[in-house]
């Protein structure tokens, strides 16, 4: 047996907020929550496209808005399901970062 330490500084490649969707409520209700994606600045990216990895209870809008300074995405995402249950997916945003090529946004679903 090898046990292996590995020690190093670990630098954020973009701030998420949040960054898992929850959406919990009734069935009746318009249930939407609203993230931002935002490239830090020594690493900056470009969104390519989104897409969700089932897409069976959800609907999502991606929205860029540039400033002289930055880029940031806004992606609002509603609930489609129409019965009670439980449901996750994931929506999968990708960039134009060779090191980065995509973020990966857990959709948690909770529909009473």
């Amino acid at each position: 047996m090898i046990r292996l330490t590995v020690y190093g500084f670990v630098e954020k490649f973009a701030t998420v907020k949040p960054e898992r969707i929850f959406l919990n409520g009734p069935v009746d209700k318009n249930l939407s929550l609203r993230l931002e994606i935002i490239p830090e600045e020594k690493y900056p990216f470009k969104v390519l496209e989104a897409s969700a990895l089932n897409g069976k209870n959800i609907r999502f809008k991606l929205e860029e808005t540039s400033t002289s300074k930055s880029t940031q995405y806004f992606l609002t995402v509603k609930n489609t399901a129409k019965v009670k249950g439980k449901y996750f997916d994931f929506i999968i945003v990708k960039t134009d970062n060779r090191i980065h090529p995509e973020i990966r946004i857990p959709v948690l679903g909770n529909i009473l």
